[in-house]
């Protein structure tokens, strides 16, 4: 049985073997249980190797009211749910691109329905947030990157992909009647 409250005082303190010997420990177990959320070893293993990163950066100012596997786990689990946001995100924005970007070659006849998209579309950009809504039109209508959204407005890439999938989220909401309407018609290639 390790003694947790002296190896996190070394630790405090700089002390690498302390470090070396907490990642020894728990490195692999900690992989492994992000495999039960996750499913993907090579993510898992970013995810640890990151919190141990962080461990180290942050270990002088580390207030851990739990035990240090506890605070591990539990660390693990929300970077690794974080993820599973992060790519449901990546997912909505694609499923937002491929539908939308079908509308780049109209023709006459359904000039008309996107016209009415244009609209349903303005209606409910004014329905969401500014903040989602600023980082939404930044990216599809001034076709700026995440990257440069995330400078302009000094927040993380991270919170600019969120705000645009919590964008997306929204715009399907309040569009999910049009957006049936629009599917009928292409299926049935009116």
């Amino acid at each position: 049985m390790i003694d947790e409250q002296n190896l996190l005082s070394a630790l405090r303190q700089g002390d690498k073997r302390s470090f070396s010997f907490l990642f020894n420990k728990y490195y692999k177990d900690l992989v492994l249980y992000g495999g039960t959320i996750l499913r993907d070893r090579i993510c898992c293993e970013d995810i640890v190797q990151t919190i141990f990163l962080k461990l180290w950066a942050d270990r002088e100012k580390l207030d851990i009211e739990t035990s240090l596997k506890s605070f591990l786990l539990r660390s693990v689990r929300n970077a690794c749910l974080d993820e599973l946001r992060h790519r449901q995100v990546v997912k909505d924005h694609e499923s937002y691109s491929v539908f939308f970007d079908n509308f780049e070659d109209i023709d006459t006849e359904k000039y008309v329905l996107y016209s009415d998209l244009q609209t349903h579309l303005t209606e409910a950009l004014s329905k969401i947030p500014d903040v989602y809504r600023k980082a939404f039109e930044m990216n599809r209508f001034e076709g700026l990157k995440y990257k440069e959204i995330a400078q302009q407005l000094d927040i993380s890439e991270r919170t600019v992909e969120v705000r645009v999938g919590k964008a997306i989220g929204l715009l399907r909401l309040h569009l999910k009647d049009f957006i049936v309407f629009v599917i009928i018609l292409k299926i049935l290639n009116l």
